[in-house]
This record gives structure tokens, C-alpha cells and sequence, in this order.
């Protein structure tokens, strides 16, 4: 289980060594639900962002929350080239939706299309992030950590039987 293998590699001596070697704060590599689930929180809310640099963003918040920021990095690589054009239509799309707007029609594969009309597109696009960095890292925060007193609980009912 992937609960027990970070657990296993936060508690080994040459992780900790490491983290004393470089001066690394240990609560930015805990392994606790509370900063795996922030974690993923952070790192899914700023890979939704349309931005470059997003690993930025990570470190930036750093400062102001506790959360394991390997995990952190991670996730914002969820959104990287290959996905950019999928994840970048849909916050499109949404955004079009939530703003009652109809979208473009004739659009055309051109940067000289793209310069003409970025202000209408990235107006839609950043809403629609917007949607998704905060309701869609809240939901993946909910759901990882039901997911992990789901897992603790089972594992104490086999420890009781």
C-alpha cells in the first residue's frame, strides 16, 4: 500500500541522514495524512493554473501551510505537455459555460488567430481554472483523505479479528 511504503521511507536512517545533511525542514517531507492530502491539495490547485511555472507556485506556498511538498511537485506534473491541450479546452469550455458565453466558432491553428483573439480565450480559460484548481483539489483532498481512515480503519479491524 502506497500509505506504508511512504511511512516505511519517511522512518529509514538514509532518508534522514538526508534531510539533516541538506537542512530540510521534516514537515515538508511528512509522510502523515493530514500532509499528503495538503499536498496534493497545493500541487493540483496550481497545476490547473495555466501558467508557466508552476512548480513556482508549490514553493511559493510553501511557507504558508505544512504539506509534503515532494508530493506537491508531482501532482502539478499532471498537467504538462501532453496534456496542456486537454486540460487547457476544458477550462476553456467550462469557463464559456459558467460565463453564458457561446465560445469562438472558426477557430484556426494560427498564432496570428491565437494573438487576435487571446483576450477572449483566456478570459474563459481562466475561469474555468479557477473552477477546477479549487473545487477539483477539494475534491481530490476529500477523497484521499477518505480514502486513507478508510485504509487505517480496515487495517485495524484485521489487527482486531
Amino acid at each position: 500500500m502506497i500509505r506504508d511504503f511512504l511511512k516505511k521511507i519517511s522512518y529509514s536512517k538514509k532518508f534522514n541522514d538526508f534531510l539533516e545533511k541538506h537542512k530540510l525542514p521534516k514537515a515538508y517531507f511528512a509522510t502523515t495524512r493530514r500532509a499528503i492530502t495538503r499536498g496534493l491539495f497545493v500541487g493540483f490547485f496550481w497545476g490547473f493554473i495555466p501558467m508557466p511555472m508552476q512548480m513556482g507556485g508549490v514553493i511559493l506556498t510553501t511557507p504558508l501551510f505544512k504539506f509534503n511538498v515532494p508530493i506537491a511537485l508531482a501532482t502539478v506534473w499532471l498537467s504538462n505537455p501532453i496534456t496542456y491541450p486537454f486540460m487547457f479546452y476544458m477550462e476553456y469550455v467550462t469557463g464559456n459555460f459558467l460565463l453564458g458565453r457561446q465560445g469562438l466558432q472558426n477557430v484556426e491553428l494560427t498564432m496570428d488567430w491565437f494573438s487576435k483573439h487571446w483576450s477572449e480565450i483566456a478570459t474563459s480559460m481562466y475561469v474555468g481554472a479557477a473552477f477546477y484548481s479549487t473545487i477539483g483539489s477539494y475534491l481530490i483532498y476529500l477523497f484521499v483523505n477518505w480514502l486513507w481512515i478508510r485504509s487505517v480503519k480496515k487495517r485495524k479491524k484485521q489487527c482486531l479479528s
